[in-house]
């Protein structure tokens, strides 16, 4: 028995793609505003969001702990554009005299995470099809 064959013609190839390009652009818009996270995409600010979405607090030394070979200055500019951006808070203090930075992510810091992740979830299934 002959089993059917997927229609194969440019017009429907193009159709399935089209289909499948507009399920990602829906990701990124909405109400004509840009939902991507550019801010998020980098990967050191996103092991930090990341990191912070899964335990309520990290230190800074907790942080750099989880990336190699970065310097202090570096992880420091890439958490201070997140806490610009609204995305985590910094509290520094002091535990026995000496300087103790605790980041967490914050609500809006959280829903910029999850519309990152939805689109890179839209892209997968849109390339998997």
């Amino acid at each position: 028995m002959a089993a059917k064959a997927k229609s194969r013609t440019p017009a429907a190839a193009s159709e399935r793609q089209r289909r499948k390009l507009e399920a990602v652009a829906s990701t990124t818009r909405e109400s004509g505003e840009t939902k991507f996270e550019r801010l998020i995409y980098e990967r050191v600010r996103l092991g930090i969001m990341s990191a912070l979405a899964v335990r309520e607090q990290m230190s800074f030394n907790e942080l750099k702990a989880l990336f190699v070979e970065i310097s202090d200055g570096n992880l420091g500019a890439h958490a201070r554009k997140l806490e610009d951006a609204g995305y985590v808070t910094c509290t520094k203090s002091f535990e026995e005299r000496r300087p103790r930075t605790d980041y967490r992510i914050t609500q809006p810091g959280r829903a910029a995470l999850n519309r990152y992740l939805d689109h890179v979830e839209a892209v997968i299934r849109a390339t998997r099809g």
